[in-house]
């Protein structure tokens, strides 16, 4: 499977210089202000990668909230919850801080 989609991209990556020229085509020439944005964000993500996108809370503020809900259907075994339902857990660069950190 890896093979055929090495062939599929080495036959993709052909047609590189006939794309970016279309692109920059559409850029510079479309009467469709849609069509030419597109084009232009495309030979800009093309030329210099997408554009860096911060992760923050509400309105873009703040930390991260992620609320993890436990939820039991019908029965009588069910396990205790981790922690307080109203006690909030960040999560903060990849780690997730539950109580006590650990090292």
């Amino acid at each position: 499977m890896a093979k055929v989609i090495g062939e599929i991209r080495s036959l993709a990556r052909v047609h590189t210089e006939m794309c970016l020229r279309t692109l920059a085509g559409i850029a510079a020439k479309s009467e469709s202000d849609a069509a030419r944005v597109a084009a232009i964000g495309m030979l800009l993500d093309r030329g210099y990668g997408k554009a860096p996108q911060a992760h923050t809370g509400e309105d873009g503020e703040g930390a991260i909230e992620v609320v993890i809900r436990h939820i039991l259907v019908g029965s009588r075994n069910a396990p205790a919850p981790l922690a307080a339902p109203n006690e909030l857990h960040q999560l903060e660069h990849g780690r997730k801080s539950v109580g006590e950190e650990h090292d």
